[in-house]
């Protein structure tokens, strides 16, 4: 830039560049990499599938269509639900509180609200804090500050009574009174799995909703949870239409019971999961309030009635029970990203939740996450900071379309409670399950600490067992479900015999031919609970049986090079065998020597890829039998 041309953009003296010069650059790499795109263009062969049919493309550009939505706090609602976003603030610190001792609730309660929380997240009834001893639980909050809300399942018109009994002992004005009730007939259904007092919620439920209108505006009384069909393994796209379908079901209760559509729209507060996976958090709760504001638009609401008020939750399908410090990590991700979507409330589950009631420590650091983000990094200055990114826009108008699309199928089907009933949502949710078990099992997506760098050695953690929460309705699952069913085989053993099962790693050649494979089987079988056996770091045909005999181990991995397997692998085979290996794995593919292999006594082969649950699974039940 020059003082003659003083508005000549630096760019100018750039030739641009288009997406075909990306590609033919991208090409040349990959090549180089031994990948040869052919009828695929290289964007394609770097996409990656996500569920609900959706491809992550490596490059996004203006071409690629979807643009902000709209303003903060304007239809549709993408970028925010208010102008002002959680600026002026922050969004609410919301803590669940896990405690069924009054008492200990009671301490925990207080101790949040002098460090940070701004409302509470109350389990109340048979899975959480009795009903009568509500008014202990919240002796000493100042109950026209701090909003409450209530999760009481089937003892929600209870629970509301007993906490409209209390606003009145306490002196609080119903008109100060924030938060909400939890009323939620359909995550009834969804959790326990009748419906035989739908009904009767229902329209205890709406009861609750025209009493709140009338005198505690500031209360809400329905909660259209979509934890449940989060927790029983759906998919994003899935989560948004099951809320949706709920949200419509309850609009049509209240205004049946004489609300209008605006009044209707103000009693609900949906409630997400946001988990690890950063952009598809953010684009979930963006699209979830786009949905919601088309659905109102065409029941007649009124364009300021049409926003979606939302607390997101960290997700507990991802937290894992090995290992839980790294917990820590997947719930800042999580919250950084319901605070960059625009959530209203935020709770953060302490990093032991998945072990039963979080202690302390564990809560403090629960709320300090949150703290840090609002406090330190001024998260919540921005309004909607993901907007305009081509990636988010494109993403958050993908899984709108998915989630709507499902929506559309629940509607035609009769409705949220009608799906519900003739197995549905159930089948759907399971087959999604399924097929992201799949992923997890061959470590396509890995769990760190669990799948993926194990520490074996790590003691365990131990917290007073929670509530079991009742069964009969949608599954919970757990990104760590097989994995830690492996574990406990491992601490079974080791109970029983001192030890841990072990592998002989039957190392090849020098340590640059083996290093690799040899890190990766390490890898692969402590994600069982097994360990692995390297002495001496090299082994060949004349001195393996006497290194297998030695090591106590009753499986052995094979691990070299592919040029050392075709001299080496199967001579070392057949003398494991005969050395008494029960089972003799290779690390690699066989390729052209499966045969040769199998019949010198290779047993199975193990690599990236591979079904980590299955080949674990087989080696310990071969360390159980004998």
């Amino acid at each position: 830039m020059t003082a003659e041309s003083p508005e000549l953009p630096l760019a100018a003296a750039f030739p641009d560049a288009d997406r075909a010069q990306w590609q033919r650059l991208v090409e040349g790499v990959l090549r180089k990499s031994g990948v040869t795109p052919t009828q695929d263009a290289p964007d394609d062969v770097l996409a990656t599938d996500l569920q609900d049919g959706i491809r992550v493309r490596p490059l996004y550009t203006a071409d690629d269509g979807g643009t902000a939505g709209g303003y903060p706090g304007f239809p549709p609602f993408v970028r925010a639900g208010r102008p002002e976003g959680t600026t002026a603030s922050g969004w609410d610190v919301r803590q669940r509180q896990a405690y069924t001792d009054p008492r200990r609730a009671n301490a925990s309660v207080l101790a949040d609200l002098e460090n940070g929380v701004t409302s509470l997240w109350l389990t109340v009834g048979a899975d959480g804090i009795p009903v009568a001893s509500l008014p202990q639980a919240l002796d000493g909050v100042y109950l026209d500050l701090a909003a409450v809300a209530l999760d009481a399942g089937a003892d929600f018109a209870a629970a509301a009574d007993e906490l409209w009994r209390l606003y009145g002992t306490a002196g609080v004005p119903l008109g100060a009174a924030t938060g909400t009730l939890g009323a939620d007939p359909l995550g009834i259904v969804a959790r326990g799995g009748s419906d035989a007092a739908l009904d009767a919620h229902l329209s205890a439920a709406a009861e609750l909703a025209v009493r709140c209108a009338a005198q505690a505006p500031g209360l809400r009384a329905l909660s259209v949870d979509a934890l449940p069909y989060h927790e029983a393994g759906g998919s994003a796209a899935e989560e948004l239409a099951c809320s949706l379908a709920t949200g419509v079901a309850y609009l049509r209760a209240l205004t049946s019971a004489g609300m209008d559509i605006d009044a209707a729209c103000g009693q609900l507060e949906f409630r997400y999961a946001a988990t690890a996976d950063q952009f598809l958090t953010i684009a979930t709760l963006r699209a979830a309030r786009r949905l919601w504001a088309r659905v109102a638009e065409v029941c007649g609401a009124s364009p300021a009635a049409r926003a979606q008020r939302q607390h997101a939750v960290t997700s507990s399908v991802m937290m894992t029970r090995r290992d839980p410090w790294v917990n820590m990590l997947r719930t800042t991700v999580a919250g950084l990203s319901a605070g960059v979507g625009g959530a209203d409330a935020v709770t953060v589950l302490p990093f032991d939740a998945a072990l039963g009631v979080p202690d302390a420590f564990a809560r403090r650091i629960a709320r300090n996450t949150q703290s840090v983000l609002l406090d330190e990094s001024h998260l919540s200055k921005v309004i909607d900071p993901a907007g305009g990114s081509w990636y988010v826009e494109k993403l958050t108008d993908e899984l709108a379309r998915a989630a709507w699309a499902w929506f559309q199928e629940i509607e035609g089907a009769g409705g949220q409670a009608a799906a519900l009933r003739s197995g549905a949502v159930s089948g759907r949710l399971a087959a999604t399950w399924e097929h992201r078990s799949r992923g997890l099992a061959t470590r396509r997506e890995p769990i760190t600490g669990v799948s993926e760098f194990p520490h074996l050695a790590e003691p365990p953690v131990h917290r007073d067992p929670a509530p079991v929460p009742a069964r009969g309705g949608l599954p919970r699952v757990r990104r760590d479900d097989a994995y830690e069913a492996l574990r406990a085989r491992s601490d079974a053993h080791l109970a029983a015999t001192g030890s841990r099962p072990k592998v002989f790693v039957a190392a090849l050649g020098p340590a640059a031919a083996h290093t690799a494979r040899v890190a990766f089987a390490g890898n692969l079988f402590q994600a069982g609970g097994i360990e692995t056996v390297q002495e001496p770091p090299s082994v060949d045909a004349q001195s393996v049986a006497a290194a297998f005999a030695a090591s106590g181990a009753r499986i052995a991995c094979l691990c070299a090079s592919d040029a050392l397997y075709a001299e080496q692998a199967a001579g070392v085979a057949a003398a494991l065998k005969a050395a008494g290996a029960r089972r003799v794995v290779l690390a690699g593919k066989p390729g052209e020597l499966r045969e040769e292999f199998g019949k010198a006594g290779v047993d199975a082969y193990v690599f990236a890829g591979c079904d980590a649950v299955e080949a674990l699974t087989s080696a310990l039940d071969v360390m159980e039998v004998a």
